[in-house]
């Protein structure tokens, strides 16, 4: 089972951080504003692919299945009386 990454030790995340921007200076044959910018431009693409997956998760799950969910004292799949009944 891998470790949660937030319950990393703060040194192990400065390590990996240190060694992807290591990379990215590589890359850009020295040149750390081009790595930065890089590295920038990089995070930016993936935050917008993981926010696309999460807006399609959340239109994949059905209304009537999120109605169903365990309520504090209630007997799964019963609902109370609402507004459309």
């Amino acid at each position: 089972m891998h470790p949660d990454p937030e319950a990393a030790p703060a040194e192990i995340r400065l390590r990996e951080a240190e060694t992807i921007a290591v990379a990215y200076r590589r890359a850009a044959k020295g040149d750390a504003w081009t790595a930065l910018v890089a590295a920038i431009a990089d995070a930016l693409v993936d935050l917008d692919a993981l926010e696309q997956r999460l807006a399609r998760q959340g239109r994949l799950i059905s209304p009537g299945y999120a109605r169903g969910r365990v309520e504090s004292g209630g007997i799964r799949g019963q609902r109370r009386a609402g507004p459309e009944d």
